[in-house]
């Protein structure tokens, strides 16, 4: 039997996700005790169908865990959990879980007149105010 202990995943965390003061969602986070890896889950208010994966959703190496904010919307509609990388053209999907959303990224940024977004890593236990995006770190 192995003296190296089982991945062990414990809650993190949490993002408040906040726009005009009010909570319109949020990302859990996880972490694993062993390799520090995190792992996340939105949860919009309203949103009340469950996850199409079961487990802890992984990222690849060399991605990081993000919000992307849409600037035009308002409300449940306008941000989501991403696995952005770290340069170059990315591809997500929509809010409405259809429509592929193109945009360049520079350094874990969103470079884009439409989409702006922040890293989960760098936000955990706050609340972010999606209005302003001088708000996340």
């Amino acid at each position: 039997m192995s003296t190296i202990p089982e991945n062990k995943v414990v809650y993190f965390g949490v993002i408040n996700i906040n726009e005009n003061n009010k909570t319109i969602g949020a990302i859990d986070i996880w972490r694993n005790v062993i390799n520090k890896q995190i792992y996340c889950e939105e949860k919009r208010l309203g949103i009340l169908e469950i996850v199409d994966y079961i487990g802890m959703p992984a990222i690849a190496e060399g991605q990081e865990w993000a919000v992307a904010i849409n600037r035009n919307r308002i409300g449940k509609e306008r941000w989501k959990l991403i696995k952005i990388i770290k340069t170059g053209r990315y591809s997500f999907i929509d809010t409405d879980d259809e429509t592929p959303v193109n945009v360049n990224v520079s350094d874990y940024k969103i470079v884009d007149d439409i989409w702006w977004c922040f890293l989960v890593a760098k936000n955990v236990n706050r609340s972010i105010e999606i209005t302003n995006e001088a708000s996340p770190k």
